[in-house]
């Protein structure tokens, strides 16, 4: 991405084993937590095309297979979309395709999508960053789509808990921080979103929005 700051490229040994370090961190809850997420959280049908803006290993495109038309997943490091594709190999309605989300996605995925969501990787791009994302998220979207974003929760960050801390202050990037006192609803508004539900997580630590493109 050629900025240090930016935490959104995971390669070799981490995203070889991602899988394993997630459900390490989460002392094994993370699959629990993310199934409930795209299965009960997340508003799509067997007509829906997803479009999953950083696809990682592929856990979440999976789970999604299984109750939609299409989920296209978007990442730009080599190692991750290795792992995606073959743990995705035999869904046929997954593709899986490199791409830097901060760029158009042209007109071939012009108001294509229904729905698009991002995980636990929006707080990693500069703000300048984010407007782009927003801002190509409303182009792919079909009128009333969903944006759903899972990611830390805003909060004020001197209050919480020592372990939240930690993981801030020692395992992520700078900008995960700042994230934490980012507009996110009025910065939405400003791209045509409004957002239409929220749902707190791990004592408010983390939130799963849904934003609505306004018709």
């Amino acid at each position: 991405m050629g900025n240090p700051k930016v935490s959104v490229v995971i390669t070799g040994w981490e995203a070889k084993y991602y899988d394993e370090l997630l459900d390490l961190i989460t002392l094994f809850q993370y699959g629990k937590f993310i199934k409930n997420i795209m299965w009960n959280e997340t508003e799509v049908n067997l007509d829906s095309r997803v479009a999953e803006l950083g696809v990682g290993n592929g856990r979440n495109a999976i789970l999604l297979a299984k109750r939609v038309k299409e989920v296209v997943g978007f990442d730009i490091s080599p190692d991750m979309l290795e792992k995606a594709r073959k743990k995705t190999k035999k869904y046929k309605n997954i593709k899986i395709v490199r791409k830097d989300i901060r760029e158009s996605f042209g007109e071939k995925y012009e108001n294509y999508f229904d729905t698009a969501l991002i995980s636990l990787a929006f707080h990693g791009f500069t703000n300048e960053d984010k407007e782009k994302i927003f801002n190509n998220v409303r182009k792919i979207l079909k009128p009333g789509g969903k944006f759903y974003i899972l990611d830390y929760n805003q909060m004020d960050f001197s209050r919480a808990p020592f372990y939240f801390k930690i993981l801030i202050d020692r395992f992520e990037c700078p900008l995960a921080e700042k994230f934490l006192t980012y507009p996110l609803k009025e910065k939405a508004a400003e791209h045509g979103f409004k957002m239409t539900k929220k749902r707190e997580y791990v004592k408010g630590l983390f939130q799963y929005t849904e934003l609505t493109v306004e018709k």
